[in-house]
């Protein structure tokens, strides 16, 4: 399983960026699809989650409404689109895999494969 993050980079807060992790060596549709970060001197975090069909998502409380977790199982992808940053959501971000019927777990344990990270940095 390979999972390859992109879409971070350098945004004002209150700005918007739209992440991107395209997985390979799986069967998509059958994991389900996970986004953490990690900020500096900070455990990693869940951030949202989606089931393997699409159907159910999953947020941070922090993030609801401003972030939207999606999938296209035809492209083998997820994305996180992120509106309204704060200068605190500066983390690297990291997609994951978890070969799941049912759920979706907050805890990085739980999670079988993770992409690279992609660096979020929100400015004030």
């Amino acid at each position: 399983v390979q999972l390859q993050a992109s879409g971070g980079g350098l945004v004002q807060a209150g700005g918007s960026l739209r992440l991107s992790c395209a997985a390979s060596g799986l069967s998509f549709s059958s994991y389900v699809m996970g986004w953490f970060r990690q900020g500096p001197g900070k455990e990693r975090e869940f951030v949202a989650g989606i089931s393997g069909s699409g159907g159910i998502t999953y947020y941070k409380d922090s993030v609801k409404g401003r972030f939207t977790i999606s999938r296209d199982n035809a492209k083998n992808t997820v994305y996180l689109q992120m509106r309204s940053l704060k200068p605190e959501e500066t983390a690297v971000y990291y997609c994951a895999a978890d070969r799941r019927v049912f759920g979706i777990p907050p805890m990085p344990s739980s999670y079988e494969a993770w992409g690279q990270g992609t660096l979020v940095t929100v400015s004030s």
